[in-house]
């Protein structure tokens, strides 16, 4: 195309600005350039990104503090970080599957992620209780580096590949209270007969010691506290046990939590279609179950002191610690019920050594270190 300077002089200003806007439109025209065009969500083009709507299932009543809302934190913060490529439905127990149900829909592809906690999947892989927690093992931050750095995560795949789950971590608890009875316990002969749900191996040394273990999922607990199908219960947590209302059809508050020293809360993902993702979605994925990770754990740290003053202040609770002589008792049979657990078969033998060696190493240094200081900080300033 030949351009004439045209001289603004001698043509009228209408006339220009017509003459100037038939150039753009043949520039335009003659650039080769691909004009942009609208597409509707899920049309397929070649200059749109490819979204990817997925389910996450829980274990967890859908709006109980921590455990029910972090998922959702979970699943805001991979649609922040992917630019909205990724969106993820949260659906709490019941919705969808229940909550005992989580590793088997995610593992036949039901929904692609789930949350939840692998002890309850003892009875599939027997060594699943190391990957949550060990009646009188782990603390939370001891669990968080065994996993990283002392070989867990790679053993948790190991044990869950089979299933084609990915299994990484997903929160944690910290040291929980040992829980909520309606009845006091003086000696190891108060729990002769005593219905509590209580899961893992916690439920099996409860069970050594006399009482008769209840597995149920959260959702059920209250009313069956409340009408007396069960006699006690353990859950989390005073920040959790508050909001799930257990001070209500309950007396006594016992601690310390010694079947549940720092519980890990998983995040499992369908093998399948995890590794189908692109590469930079898989790693978003992985950074968010870090975050919720951490964050969960932060949560009930800060909101755990806060409550308990309200259940003994403002409720009534009764705060109870567990007598010393229990405590050694149950540690007795928390030793048998583990060591039997590590001769099922060699990759449970494998997944003990690794905790136990871990456990024995940790133990050592926080016995100059944490435990130390904590003792330092009571000491009397006069």
């Amino acid at each position: 195309m030949r351009c004439t300077l045209l001289n603004n002089s001698t043509v009228k200003p209408r006339l220009l600005f017509a003459l100037l806007f038939a150039l753009l439109g043949a520039l335009v025209a003659c650039s080769g350039e691909p004009q942009p065009s609208s597409a509707s969500s899920g049309e397929a083009s070649s200059n749109t990104q490819t979204l990817y709507e997925w389910k996450m299932i829980t274990s967890w009543p859908k709006n109980l503090p921590a455990l029910g809302t972090s998922p959702e934190h979970f699943a805001d913060i991979v649609e922040k970080m992917s630019n909205g490529r990724m969106k993820i439905r949260v659906f709490g127990a019941n919705e969808l599957v229940g909550g005992l149900e989580v590793f088997d829909a995610v593992s036949q592809g039901v929904a692609e992620i789930g949350h939840s906690g692998a002890y309850y999947w003892q009875g599939k892989i027997p060594g699943t209780p190391f990957f949550s927690t060990i009646p009188f093992g782990l603390t939370g931050t001891e669990m968080d580096a065994w996993l990283a750095y002392g070989g867990g995560n790679e053993l948790w795949q190991e044990i869950y590949a089979p299933f084609n789950l990915i299994p990484m971590r997903g929160g944690n608890s910290g040291t929980q209270m040992f829980g909520w009875f309606n009845k006091e316990i003086n000696s190891l002969d108060d729990l002769q007969g005593l219905k509590m749900r209580i899961p893992g191996l916690g439920g099996e040394v409860f069970s050594r010691a006399g009482g008769i273990p209840v597995t149920m999922q959260v959702s059920e607990v209250f009313t069956a506290m409340q009408t007396g199908a069960l006699d006690a219960t353990e859950f989390v947590s005073p920040y959790n046990d508050m909001a799930a209302g257990y001070h209500t059809v309950a007396d006594y508050y016992y601690y310390p939590g010694w079947h549940e020293p720092g519980s890990t809360l998983e995040v499992i993902f369908n093998k399948s279609a995890f590794e189908a993702l692109p590469e930079d979605l898989q790693e978003i994925l992985k950074a968010g179950a870090e975050v919720m990770n951490q964050l969960l754990m932060d949560e009930l740290t800060a909101k755990n002191n806060e409550a308990l003053r309200v259940l003994v202040e403002e409720h009534g609770v009764e705060l109870r610690k567990l007598p010393d002589e229990v405590l050694i008792e149950l540690r007795k049979i928390s030793n048998e019920v583990v060591s039997e657990l590590a001769e099922t078969d060699e990759v449970t033998q494998r997944i003990y050594q690794s905790y136990k060696s871990f456990q024995a190493g940790v133990e050592n240094y926080h016995r100059i270190s944490e435990e130390a200081y904590i003792e330092a900080r009571k000491l009397p300033l006069n």
